[in-house]
C-alpha cells in the first residue's frame, strides 16, 4: 500500500532528524524506530482486517486523539470546528448548556457552571461528574468528544445523568435543559453596604482586565469604595494575559507569575507595571474548587504579594499552560508545554490555592438575640434620623452565602482597625 510506505518513509525522517539534533546521540533511536514500525504495523492490520472499512483520515485522527489523551487531560488534537468553538469561549458567545469541565479517568468532571447558563439554571453544581447524555453512557471519552455531544442546536432539550458527592454518599440525578446560546459578560459588580465594592469575574476573556478597570470606576462614581470583594469562585479560568492584567491593576511591582516548560529557554515571568487601583483599599478575594488556572493566576498572586486575603475553600489545581500549535488545513493542536507558579515559587498543579481562611459554602446563620431592647418599650421616643441601609436590607445580601458573609465581615474589621 503506497499509504502505508509513505507514512514509514516519513517516520524514518522524522526520527534520523530527531536523532541528529541531539547532540549526545549519532545514530537513531532503536525504540523509537521500533516503535514507529509497530504503528505502521497495527495501521495496515486494521485497514485490511477490521470487520468495517475504515478511511485513512479517520484512522489518523484516532491515532493522533489517542496519543494526546495519554499525555493528560488538557492536550488535545483540535478540528477546525474545535478551534472554532475555542475562539468563541474566548470572544464570550458560543451555543452550549454552559459548563466549563475537565476529563478525570474518561468522566467528565464539572469544574463549574457559567453564570446564568442553562446548566447553573438546573442547578448543576462544581465536582458533579456526568455519567450518561441522553441515555447514554459517556465512558473513557475526551475532551473534544464531550464537547461535541454537550453542543448542538440551540432550544435543543439534553437529558444529563449526574453523579453528585452529598454528605459522603454518592447521589443520582437526572437533569433536563435545553440548549442555548451562553453569552455573558466576565466583569459584574455591586455596591454593598458601607462602601464594601464587589465585584464577580466569572471567565478570563479578552476584554476583562478593561471591563474590570470600567467596573471600579462606576462604583468609585457612585461612593467612596472602603474596600473590595474580588470573587473568584466558580471561575474555570480563560486568557492568561486577561489574569495577568487583572492581577497587574491590584500590584504596582513584583512578578504576577512565571511558567517553567521542559525547555528553559521558552520560560516566561511577568511582572506587575507601576500603575495601580484600590491601592490603598483592603480587598479579600473568593476562592473555591471551581477557581481553576487562570482565576488561580490572581488569587495567588494577590496571596503571595499579600495585597489581599483570600476566604473560601482551596481551588481546582489547574496550574499547566496549553498551547495551540496551528497545524495544516485549519488543525491545531492544544499541548500542555508548561507549568504556573506563583510569585513565590509555589506551583499551582494538582495543590491548587489554599484560602488564608477556610469557610465552607452554606447559608449564614446567625444567633437570634431575643433581649428586649429600647425600641420594644411601649410608648418609646422614635429616632428621626434616617440611614442609607437598615439592618434588615443589609442582611439580605448575605443570607444564602456564608463565604460573602465572612469576607463582608473581614472587609469591615479592617475599616475599623483603620479608624
Amino acid at each position: 500500500m503506497k499509504i502505508i510506505k509513505g507514512f514509514l518513509a516519513i517516520a524514518i525522517l522524522v526520527a534520523s532528524f530527531s536523532a541528529q539534533t541531539q547532540e549526545k546521540r549519532a545514530f537513531p533511536d532503536i525504540d523509537s524506530l521500533n516503535a514507529l514500525r509497530a504503528f505502521i504495523e497495527v495501521y495496515e492490520r486494521i485497514k485490511k482486517e477490521y470487520v468495517q472499512a475504515i478511511d485513512d483520515q479517520t484512522l489518523l485522527d484516532h491515532a493522533i486523539q489517542g496519543m494526546l489523551a495519554e499525555l493528560d487531560p488538557h492536550s488535545a488534537y483540535l478540528k477546525p470546528k474545535d478551534l472554532s468553538q475555542l475562539r468563541d469561549s474566548a470572544s464570550g458567545s458560543f451555543g452550549g448548556i454552559g459548563i466549563e469541565m475537565d476529563i478525570v479517568d474518561g468522566l467528565i468532571h464539572v469544574i463549574s457552571p457559567i453564570d446564568d447558563s442553562p446548566a447553573d439554571i438546573a442547578g448543576i453544581q462544581t465536582r458533579d461528574i456526568i455519567t450518561a447524555i441522553n441515555g447514554k453512557e459517556v465512558r473513557d471519552i475526551t475532551l473534544q468528544n464531550a464537547a461535541e455531544l454537550l453542543r448542538g442546536a440551540v432550544g435543543e432539550e439534553l437529558t444529563l445523568s449526574i453523579l453528585r458527592e452529598e454528605s459522603g454518599h454518592a447521589n443520582k440525578l437526572l437533569v433536563t435543559l435545553e440548549r442555548a446560546i451562553i453569552r455573558f459578560t466576565s466583569v459584574r459588580h455591586e455596591m454593598l453596604p458601607n462602601g464594601v465594592g464587589y465585584l464577580r469575574i466569572s471567565q478570563f476573556q479578552n476584554r476583562t482586565s478593561v471591563d474590570l478597570i470600567k467596573a471600579i470606576t462606576k462604583l468609585q462614581s457612585g461612593s467612596l469604595i472602603n474596600g473590595l470583594i474580588l470573587d473568584l469562585r466558580n471561575n474555570p479560568g480563560g486568557i492568561l494575559s486577561a489574569a495577568i492584567s487583572v492581577a497587574d491593576a491590584f500590584l504596582s511591582d513584583g512578578l504576577v507569575v512565571s511558567t517553567r516548560g521542559r525547555d528553559n529557554s521558552l520560560d516566561s515571568k511577568y511582572e506587575a507595571t507601576e500603575e495601580t487601583i484600590l491601592n490603598d483599599k483592603p480587598i479579600v478575594v473568593l476562592i473555591n474548587g471551581g477557581s481553576a488556572s487562570a482565576a488561580e493566576i490572581v488569587a495567588g498572586a494577590l496571596q503571595d504579594h499579600n495585597r489581599a486575603v483570600l476566604v473560601g475553600t482551596p481551588s481546582f489545581g489547574k496550574g499547566s499552560v496549553q498551547t495551540i500549535l496551528p497545524l495544516q488545513n485549519d488543525y491545531a493542536l492544544k499541548l500542555t508545554t508548561a507549568r504556573y507558579f506563583t510569585p513565590k515559587g509555589r506551583s499551582i498543579q494538582a495543590k491548587g490555592i489554599s484560602p488564608t481562611f477556610f469557610v465552607p459554602k452554606g447559608k449564614e446563620t446567625t444567633i437570634p438575640d431575643t433581649r428586649i431592647r429600647e425600641a420594644d418599650l411601649p410608648k418609646h421616643l422614635k429616632n428621626s434620623s434616617t440611614t442609607e441601609m437598615t439592618e434588615a436590607t443589609e442582611t439580605e445580601w448575605f443570607k444564602n452565602d456564608n463565604q460573602l458573609l465572612y469576607a463582608y465581615n473581614l472587609i469591615r474589621s479592617m475599616q475599623i482597625l483603620k479608624r
